[in-house]
């Protein structure tokens, strides 16, 4: 294992040149964008009629001299702004100025989240020699909260949509989702914020916009205004009633850090220093472990690593796990010391007669998946007295049901077919499904013949009903992720209100 302080640690670009990138999508947040191909949109024609809008700051002269180190992080995201917010003067800004002015203690709750992450996006942003102003982003995208799930399914720091997640390779699987990746997730960020910047003909102004609504939906608005006369620049385009708002948001909380005293506003300190280190992995391994071998509490942990859905790493490949930087030696001596069968929790379990895969998922809150990959399993086939390793993630243990569970499970009561009957009367009577029956008696078809046996389940519970146990760290996504579920259905089944507790039985249909 090896690991690397933030500070020093350069990443490579994943973008290639323009016409290399396949199907790049838009951001993100609002439903009304279109995610147009970019490099594909009829409206590529303009692009060289745009005008050029440069830098009131010049990129290079923040880093023309040797300035001295600032105090705060605040000062440093002030020294490196380079679209001078504080010079433009627009009715749009000031509405969003006076809502931030508005919420009193917007920046008091913000800022400690933000502190775990806001500095190595500020060191990414000087590395790129991008404009600091868009370290802010992430507030406006998410409220520097890598848990954020908006209802157009952008998740993370700067809440990417899956299709465009998965442009910037960003995995996303029943493991791991890379758009909650706090470091991966900001290279792709700037990746696509520049690739926009480049093909914005190096205005900022439209390539946010675009992050926003999409670079076809800022195309057509330029494009509209190239017919009509009118000047193309962002200010003066017909955009998405969110896009409008966008840009005038993120300005205008620029505005405030360029001078908080002006209007008010009292920024909780952030240390000019990097918060954590990122620490190479390549075997699998329990975040519950990894918290205690960096002694550190958990809850911290999962905070700096929300990508991993099952809060255990894959079994296959490298990931960087981030760890606090205090601790980080103390983990990878810690590490280097523990022996493999302590990396993750498992239980053997021995398939019986009449085992499925998705029973013995269902059974022990997993899926098919996780089970497959852990035991090397191609298909569905399975061996009477086949020994499979169940992985036990976290700090719940597994409570393997005894053989005498099992069997009143599985006991079957025989039913014989009346006229009149059909699978689906029969699976309501014996509160069952009708594709459980079919299974069970492997049927093909819905035909059924009067005076036939069929043999129904015991249990009165349908087959694809699980009781879950809310762990330390669980959300209501990440719950719903696991098990390929929406939210909504969740909060149906239980009648949740909002938040969740740990110990807290959840009732779950899995697909």
């Amino acid at each position: 294992m090896r690991y690397s302080v933030v500070a020093i640690l350069p990443r490579s670009l994943v973008l290639g040149t323009l016409a290399g990138v396949l199907a790049l999508t838009g951001c993100q947040t609002t439903e009304q964008s279109d995610y147009r191909a970019l490099g594909q949109t009829p409206e590529r024609q303009w692009q060289q009629k745009l005008p050029v809008q440069q830098p009131i700051r010049p990129v290079n002269s923040v880093l023309s001299v040797e300035p001295q180190t600032p105090a705060t992080l605040w000062g440093r995201i002030r020294d490196g702004f380079m679209l001078d917010p504080a010079l433009i003067d627009n009715p749009r800004i000031d509405q969003q100025r006076l809502s931030f002015a508005s919420q009193t203690r917007y920046f008091e709750l913000a800022t400690p989240r933000a502190q775990r992450y806001i500095y190595y996006v500020v060191q990414q942003l000087e590395e790129r020699g991008m404009p600091q102003e868009l370290a802010l982003l992430p507030f406006i995208e998410s409220a520097y909260n890598p848990q954020a799930l908006s209802s157009a399914k952008a998740a993370g720091l700067w809440q990417f949509i899956p299709s465009t997640g998965r442009n910037f390779s960003l995995r996303q699987d029943w493991w791991y989702d890379g758009r909650r990746d706090v470091t991966a997730s900001t290279q792709a960020a700037l990746d696509y914020l520049n690739l926009l910047h480049d093909y914005f003909d190096g205005d900022w102004l439209l390539a946010l916009a675009a992050y926003n609504c999409g670079e076809g939906c800022v195309g057509r608005a330029v494009k509209r205004n190239e017919s009509l006369g009118l000047p193309t620049d962002y200010w003066n385009l017909q955009l998405p009633r969110e896009t409008m708002n966008y840009v005038p948001k993120l300005l205008a909380l620029a505005q405030i850090i360029d001078s908080p005293t002006s209007y008010g506003t009292h920024l909780p300190e952030l240390a000019n220093e990097p918060y954590f280190a990122e620490v190479t992995v390549d075997q699998q391994i329990d975040l519950y472990k990894v918290a205690e071998l960096a002694d550190i509490p958990t809850e911290e942990l999962l905070s700096l690593n929300p990508a991993f859905n099952q809060r255990v790493t894959a079994p296959q490949g490298e990931y960087q796990l981030l760890i606090p930087i205090e601790q980080a030696d103390q983990f990878t001596q810690a590490l280097a010391q523990l022996p493999d069968d302590q990396r993750v929790n498992y239980q053997r379990y021995q398939v019986r007669r009449g085992d499925t895969l998705s029973q013995i998922a269902r059974r022990y809150q997993l899926s098919v998946g996780v089970i497959r990959d852990t035991n090397d399993i191609n298909g569905n086939l399975l061996r009477v007295g086949q020994t499979l390793m169940l992985p036990q993630f976290g700090d719940q243990p597994i409570t393997l049901p005894t053989p005498a569970q099992t069997l009143a499970t599985n006991t079957a009561l025989s039913y014989r077919i009346k006229p009149g009957d059909s699978l689906w009367s029969i699976a309501r009577a014996h509160g069952t499904t009708v594709n459980h029956i079919k299974r069970y008696n492997e049927l093909s078809g819905n035909a059924l013949n009067v005076g036939s046996t069929l043999m129904l389940p015991g249990n009165s519970a349908p087959d694809n009903r699980m009781t879950y146990t809310v762990r330390s760290g669980d959300s209501l996504s990440t719950i719903a992720a696991r098990f390929n579920v929406q939210v909504s259905k969740i909060r149906s089944w239980n009648k949740l209100e909002r938040y969740l507790q740990p110990g807290q039985q959840l009732t779950l249909f899995v697909p």
